[in-house]
């Protein structure tokens, strides 16, 4: 097979032909046909997270069709056409597995950062964590579901049912939790890097009554923030944005440093959270409600081995949407 692989923090993946992946006991074989790319992958190749295996094959938004099943598999057949997200495994046994929060299981392991992921022709995937895709996707509009989606689903949902929503960082997991909010009748106040007019008149177009630069306050206190972008500077700031009893619900995996702050815009209830990976119940919950709304995606697709260049346009902010590469069978 074809494969994207990641040696060493700081260089370019590099192209190789690889064996395909033999399919054990309890897995399934799936052929990829389309996988998004994150800020996570950013994060992984730039050495800011920094325990992965090596080599490594990136990617954790996975769409592709189930072509072989290991004994003991009875959850999907052949030709199931199925997504698999960030998280690939876990022990089912410990406190956080047992008490419904399998997100911060101590033993997890995670689709392209310790088990290798979708930058590939073929991935092998615990069939308990992939899932089903609403027939009205298709595999590219799909592929920004299994992370952005997810993760900016679980965002939303720690952020409560306030009614004024402020998102920072309008890009991929933004571009998507914006369209649920408006659907459960929220107001969303976007927040982009100072000057990138394009990014607000995306927020705009998509819903936002509010759209402009990070360092800007809204015209009016916010009943919650979610910060996607990985700029720690940026809590302090929301949380001046915030309304008494307000939160802040940080969406990212990595985040630079947080500055001190005045304890005064803490203060009166106001809060600080993070979201940490994603639970199979997410996804459950979102990707048929993603369907019902409908969730639109918009993508910028490149062949797989124009990775490099995927990861290096979303760095520089020059992705609208979400960048998805695609297998050779699909372009």
């Amino acid at each position: 097979m074809h494969a994207m692989l990641f040696e060493k923090a700081g260089q370019p993946l590099r192209s190789a032909e690889l064996p395909a992946p033999q399919v054990g006991a309890g897995h399934v074989l799936i052929r990829v046909r389309a996988c998004a790319v994150c800020r996570t992958d950013l994060h992984i190749t730039d050495g800011e997270l920094n325990e992965p295996k090596l080599p490594l094959i990136p990617g954790h938004e996975i769409i592709g069709v189930v072509e072989k099943i290991g004994a003991g598999v009875s959850r999907f057949k052949l030709g199931d056409r199925v997504g698999v997200p960030w998280l690939g495994w876990t022990c089912d046994a410990c406190e956080f597995c047992l008490s419904g929060r399998e997100n911060l299981c101590n033993q997890a392991r995670f689709t392209g950062y310790t088990l290798d992921g979708g930058y590939a022709d073929y991935v092998v995937a615990d069939p308990r964590f992939c899932f089903a895709i609403p027939n009205s996707y298709s595999d590219t509009e799909a592929a920004p579901l299994m992370c952005a989606g997810l993760i900016g689903y679980r965002s939303l949902v720690k952020a409560g049912e306030g009614k004024r929503l402020g998102i920072y960082g309008f890009g991929a997991a933004a571009h998507i939790i914006a369209q649920v909010a408006k659907y459960q009748n929220r107001d969303i106040y976007a927040f982009s890097r100072p000057g990138d007019e394009a990014a607000q008149k995306f927020a705009r177009r998509l819903g936002a009554v509010w759209a402009g630069g990070s360092s800007e306050l809204p015209p009016v206190k916010l009943d919650a923030a979610i910060i996607f972008a990985p700029a720690g500077e940026l809590v302090p700031q929301a949380l001046r944005a915030l309304k008494k009893g307000g939160a802040v619900v940080c969406g990212g995996i990595h985040m630079s440093s947080i500055p001190s702050f005045s304890y005064s815009i803490l203060w009166q209830e106001r809060s600080i959270c993070s979201v940490a990976n994603l639970t199979r119940r997410d996804a459950e919950e979102f990707l048929p409600l993603a369907a019902r709304i409908p969730v639109r995606t918009e993508v910028q697709t490149f062949p797989l081995e124009r990775a490099n260049e995927a990861l290096e346009k979303l760095r520089s902010g020059q992705i609208n949407g979400a960048a998805v590469l695609l297998t050779k069978t699909d372009y």
